[in-house]
């Protein structure tokens, strides 16, 4: 298993190996062309969630554009699911070139099935609230605002990781050579363009429905800006221990 230091070594040099001649260059590529999948979805899903986060403080008037964004989020989700997941059976199914790269750091793997499944139920929960309105909401409510909570802390290490790699991830497709280009690279652009224009066809379809919440949130009944306050300081704390814990 590789280490986490000489993880990032490698990840610091997965472009030039891209290149690499014989029977291994290949599969070595398809593990370039994966991590800059993930990195141009993660981008697109960091870029939409600041989006989402500053709709907060402001919400009556701007209810219809964090509905949008919210489903929106969908689409670039699935893109990094998905890659994600298929780096991670590769992995653990033993495809040599995968094993060679290594996976995320101990602490990263340990918080990573709990951000997965604290993102669905967010967004699936604000989706769900969208569908039913205020009056048959029920227990939505204090589900996506307690899965938003702890979602906060996770979502805030997870960005601090690797955020640093995502400006490399998603330019070096379009700024190196052609002869050091990973295979797929019209692929992974257009998957994340078509996930994106799906994420949109569904917002426009359910933004009508964000109505009922317009009213019901100038009566007086939002959240108003305790979650975000709550949320930030809790995601400050917990990137305070995850540096003290060197998980970062």
């Amino acid at each position: 298993m590789t280490l986490p230091d000489q993880n990032e070594n490698i990840a610091a040099h997965s472009v030039g190996e891209a290149q690499t001649s014989g029977p291994n260059g290949g599969h070595w590529s398809a593990v370039v062309g994966n991590e800059r999948l993930t990195g141009l979805a993660g981008a697109v899903l960091l870029v939409l969630i600041v989006v989402e986060l500053a709709t907060v403080p402001t919400l009556g008037a701007l209810l219809s554009t964090r509905v949008v964004v919210g489903v929106l989020l969908a689409g670039p989700l699935l893109v990094k699911l998905g890659s994600t997941g298929y780096r991670f059976v590769r992995y653990y199914t033993g495809s040599p070139a995968y094993v060679r790269k290594g996976p995320p750091r101990l602490p990263l793997r340990l918080l990573a099935p709990l951000l997965v499944v604290t993102t669905l139920v967010v967004i699936g929960s604000g989706i769900g609230l969208v569908v039913t309105g205020p009056t048959q909401a029920g227990s939505l409510v204090l589900v996506h605002g307690l899965s938003t909570l702890i979602w906060f802390p996770l979502i805030a290490i997870h960005v601090f990781a690797y955020v640093r790699r995502v400006p490399r991830l998603t330019t070096d497709d379009w700024s190196t050579p052609p002869a050091e280009h990973a295979p797929g690279r019209g692929l992974r652009l257009g998957v994340n363009l078509g996930a994106l224009l799906g994420g949109a066809i569904a917002a426009l379809l359910v933004r009508p429905l964000a109505a009922p919440w317009s009213t019901w949130i100038t009566t007086g009944n939002g959240p108003g800006p305790f979650l975000i306050i709550a949320g930030l300081l809790v995601a400050a704390l917990a990137l305070v221990a995850a540096r003290l814990l060197r998980w970062t």
